[in-house]
Formats: C-alpha cells, structure tokens, sequence
C-alpha cells in the first residue's frame, strides 16, 4: 500500500519497482495513513524499539526485523506496548516459515533420527569494513546481532525448548569494534547441544546439522534457500560413513518471506496473535543477552 523511507528517490525508486501505491516522505506520515492496517519495520537494528512503538501507537500491527532490540529490556518495552494497545508484534525469522523447517521439525518429532542430542549451525558471509551499518557498533551491526540469532531460533524451534545456558567467544578486531565472528555453544534440556559459528569476514556459507541417537539430518541450505530452486534435507541413519544409508528429501521451492508474511497477516486478519508473537522474540533476546554477557564474564550465562 505505501512505503517511506529517508531517501525520497529510494523510495520512489522501489515503489515503482514494485507496484507500491503511495509514497510518504516520512515516517510519521506512514504511521498517520489511517488506509495502513501494519507495517514492516526493516530499519536499523537501533531503531527498531523506537518505531515499532511508535506503530503500535498509531494502532498497526508490526512485523519488525530480527534482531526485534538490542537488549531485553528494550524487547519488554515493545511487548508493554503491544499490551496496552492491543496491537501484534511478530520478529522477522523468516526461516521458520520455509517449508523445508516445517519437514525438518517434523522429522524430529516424529523420532526418525532418535533422540535428538546435538546441533551444529554455521552462518557466514564476507561485509569488509566500510560505511555498512553492519559494522557500526552504535547501529547494531555485528555478526552475532545480524546472523546469530538464526542458531538461536534453528534450536528453539527444533529442540521445542530454550537453552539453559550458554558461553560465547568473540572476535572484534576489525576496526569498527563490531565482532566479525563469534562461536558459541548452548545446553538445551535432555542434555542437547548446539554449537555454532557466525561471522561477517568469512566466504559465505550456510548449514545445519542435526544429530540424533539413531540418525542425522542436513538442512543443506538452513536460512537462504532461493525462492525459485527446490530445497533438500538429507538424512542418513549412520549406517556407515560412505553414506550408504542416507537418503534425500526434497522440499518444493517457496518464498519464506512472503509464506511469513501470509501467516502474520492471516493472523492479524482473523484477529489473533500472529505466530511467534513479541514473547517468543524476548526468549530469542534473552538468550543474545546472555552470549554478550558471557563475552564480558568469559564463563556460561544463564538467558
């Protein structure tokens, strides 16, 4: 319906690009378009509290880009003001809409690979230094902020749990004090383990694994799968190391970004909480909290 942005000609630009229908030259101007029913807030992960407030008080829905705060305490204040106007707020992980981790939970549930005891996530891409918000400490930039929380999230949805502790090590030599790379390792209940490894100054890659008591399962392409290619789950119940019991499950191609945004506004529409609401999103922020406290204590932190 309509879109703003502090570039008027960016905007013009996308709205032409995509059919959008009105362009606001702030937005302010956006939030007071009473034809809007909820917007997308996909601005710096600093300003995130700031407008998503400001859009619920404008009585919209928001469906507001990960990291949804840079701390709790900030993720509380949304979820007050969600409360007190009676308007839904959902975080953008896009990947737990994708088809391919709907199959992939299933498969854990169902007890294909055993008891599920281990995970192992890896997300990486190359941002050099530069003018990019992602290397701005004061914007949120980072690689655990920008691609950690997807481990996180690929955890919580598989393990059906939060974790109960974990420990963080950081790299921040580049220049802009952001971390480049940073590993960690979580302790789920049942003694579950999740290591992963994120980073901002790596050449791009992308997996999970899944490892169970009777089986184990790669997610080959875990959080962006091209809309247009089908995506593949590979199971092998550990037979051998050749391979030899594997097999592949191929998962029909899907837009994850538009499937999350037919579930937030069905939702929305129906007048109900769109799925992983505000509180879900405090859980995600909970558990970043604690890995940058572990930076500081160098010892496990409980989210």
């Amino acid at each position: 319906m309509a879109i703003a942005a502090r570039n008027p000609e960016r905007a013009w630009s996308v709205a032409k690009t995509f059919g959008i229908r009105h362009v606001h030259a702030t937005y302010e101007s956006l939030l007071a378009d009473p034809q809007i029913d909820a917007v997308y807030v996909p601005l710096p992960n600093d300003l995130h509290v700031h407008w998503t407030i400001r859009a619920l008080e404008a009585h919209k829905h928001v469906l507001c880009e990960k990291p949804i705060a840079m701390n709790c305490t900030e993720a509380r204040l949304i979820a007050d003001a969600s409360r007190r106007t009676g308007y839904h707020v959902a975080e953008a992980y896009m990947m737990r809409f994708h088809p391919q981790w709907v199959r992939a939970a299933e498969l854990v549930r169902s007890g294909t690979l055993g008891e599920m005891r281990a995970m192992q996530c890896w997300f990486a891409y190359d941002n050099p230094p530069g003018e990019n918000l992602r290397n701005s400490v004061t914007h949120g930039g980072g690689a655990l902020y920008d691609v950690g929380g997807y481990a996180i999230v690929a955890g919580r949805l598989l393990s059906g749990a939060d974790p109960l502790r974990v420990i963080g090590l950081f790299d921040r030599r580049v220049p802009a004090g952001v971390d480049s790379m940073t590993s960690g390792l979580m302790e789920f209940p049942g003694g579950m383990q999740l290591a992963f490894g994120v980073s901002t100054g790596l050449v791009r890659l992308q997996s999970t694994t899944v490892y169970g008591s009777l089986g184990r399962m790669q997610v080959e392409v875990p959080f962006n799968p091209l809309p247009d290619r089908p995506s593949r789950l590979l199971i092998d119940d550990g037979r051998n190391l050749y391979g030899e019991g594997a097999r592949v499950e191929i998962i029909p191609a899907a837009d994850q970004y538009a499937v999350q945004l037919d579930a937030f506004s069905l939702a929305v529409l129906a007048g109900q909480s769109p799925p992983y609401g505000i509180e879900d999103a405090i859980e995600n922020m909970r558990v970043l909290d604690a890995l940058f406290r572990s930076e500081r204590s160098g010892a496990w932190e409980r989210p």
